[in-house]
């Protein structure tokens, strides 16, 4: 199977067309969020960018399979080797469990994906679940010389790597010795490491660490970067198609599965292709909960953020989203979201309208219509350009709107439709509503309140009484039964009731 989709291998520093390593079947992972607190709106971006990746990919036939893990465990506070696992700093802050941490922001992380118009994952599994595969990977690349032990801990071993031909750092471009020249031998926990780059693969659990399984070096807990070499490998084999996550993941967390993947049996590079998708700034710094410029999902749906001088629906918040490329920073303000709103009510304002896009009766199309049917099919084709050329989205939505202006140059004035042969309009409109909703998953969304609709109904109904037009009233009542509705005439006024 053959498609003129390109993506940008971080890995090359190239775009590469798209040919999975056993099509039809495509294998796709994407780093998932730890969940120890509630995810901002950049952790949503990869999230979107990967529903329409894999939406895209089985638009174009293949079968996906896509794979989204939940972080429970091992995810340290300085994302390397020390500190406090995030979990289990929360849970003691709560006095809780880890687990109901980890539950608690995993469903909410859900909830708020969900709403936000991506599909659930084929698989998302949890690195608890899966102990027992990341300690045989574990095994795998000590046997093979790339890891060695230290008071119950495991470290994976960089120079050893290197020296036996491979290449730690290719993926982020990094070089060993300017790792080591810049790297502090004297930080805590250091000095069991043979080398200051060396990474953990299992840690020894102190004896207050909340979280921590046997192994066959003692009780600990694995590394963070095991986890997804450990999970990809089991549900999407020894080389993936695709590997993404946020540009910030690259290094050290993604340059470390490959080297895990390599050293282990698998020998691989773990995916043929990776993306990075850039990340999301607030005046131009990047968001993150460090820096606490962050703005929840929470908060962006509510409004309730300092940042934000009102709430925004989801669908605005994934229009937003998509309407910069994925590899391109995007600044979070009023005014974009605003002009994303705009945006999308434009995309759905186009839905509305293409069933009314009908040619007036007692016209007939005209004899040729070969140019204008050509103008059109090139419209529709200039949004797959944009798909194809890295999944630039910013490209397709902007080849949505002009093919959007045809269509409203044509509701204008219905009888230019003549210019257009029924097949062509038919091709048009059917690829703009898969387009919108099937491939970008952007739908629309409810905005009237129907507390407030009901009461605005009820005035109507009111004023028909008062005016003694019983043709109206029981226009009214009959409209309002219809969607399970009673209106009640009590002696303190009008009032409404589900019908039982």
């Amino acid at each position: 199977m053959q498609h003129p989709l390109s993506l940008y291998n971080t890995l090359t520093r190239q775009k590469e067309p798209f040919t999975p390593v056993h099509a039809p079947f495509a294998g796709v992972y994407l780093c998932g969020p730890t969940v120890y607190s509630e995810a901002h709106i950049g952790n949503a971006r990869g999230p979107v960018v990967f529903d329409v990746l894999t939406r895209y990919l089985r638009h174009l036939g293949y079968t996906v399979r896509y794979v989204r893990n939940i972080t429970d465990v091992g995810h340290l506070e300085s994302d390397a080797d020390e500190g406090e696992d995030k979990m289990a700093k929360a849970a003691r802050v709560r006095h809780v469990e880890p687990m109901q941490i980890a539950e608690q922001y995993a469903n909410l992380y859900q909830r708020h994906i969900e709403v936000l118009g991506c599909l659930p994952p084929d698989i998302q599994p949890r690195a608890t679940g899966h102990i027992t595969e990341q300690i045989q990977l574990i095994e795998e690349i000590i046997a093979n010389g790339f890891a060695y032990e230290v008071n119950g801990s495991v470290y994976f071993d960089v120079p050893a790597y290197n020296a036996a031909g491979r290449a730690y750092g290719k993926l982020s471009n990094r070089v060993v010795e300017e790792l080591l020249s810049g790297s502090r031998d004297n930080l805590a926990g250091q000095d069991e490491k043979r080398s200051s780059v060396d990474f953990a693969l299992w840690k020894k659990a102190a004896p207050e660490h909340l979280m921590h399984w046997p192994s066959p070096w003692g009780e600990g807990f694995p590394g963070w970067h095991l986890e997804c070499s450990a999970m990809s490998r089991k549900y999407l084999g020894q080389l993936s198609d695709i590997h993404g996550g946020g540009l910030d993941l690259m290094f050290p967390h993604h340059e470390c599965e490959i080297a895990q993947s390599q050293g282990s049996h698998s020998h691989s590079d773990e995916a043929r292709i990776w993306m990075h998708h850039n990340m999301i700034t607030v005046n131009g710094a990047k968001m993150s909960k460090s820096l606490g410029n962050f703005i929840t999902i929470s908060e962006l749906f509510e409004g309730t953020n300092k940042t934000l001088s009102q709430a925004y629906s989801p669908m605005v918040a994934r229009f937003f989203l998509l309407q910069a490329h994925y590899r391109s920073p995007i600044d979070i303000s009023d005014d974009a979201l605003q002009a994303s709103r705009k945006g999308y009510r434009k995309l759905m304002n186009g839905l509305r309208l293409l069933d009314k896009l009908q040619l007036p009766e007692g016209l007939a199309p005209e004899a040729d219509t070969t140019a204008a049917d050509a103008e059109l099919r090139k419209l529709v084709a200039d949004v797959f350009v944009g798909l194809n050329d890295d999944l630039n989205t910013a490209k397709a939505l902007a080849s949505l709107f002009n093919l959007l202006r045809k269509f409203n140059g044509f509701f204008a004035n219905l009888a230019t439709l003549a210019a257009v042969s029924p097949a062509a309009l038919q091709e048009a409109t059917t690829a703009y509503r898969t387009l919108v909703t099937d491939v970008l998953g952007l739908v629309d969304e409810p905005r009237a309140n129907a507390e407030d609709l009901l009461a605005l109904t009820l005035t109507f109904y009111q004023e028909a009484k008062t005016a003694k037009d019983y043709g109206k009233v029981d226009q009214i009542r009959a409209a309002l039964k219809g969607q399970g509705i009673v209106i009640k005439d009590l002696k303190t006024g009008i009032d409404w009731a589900y019908e039982e």
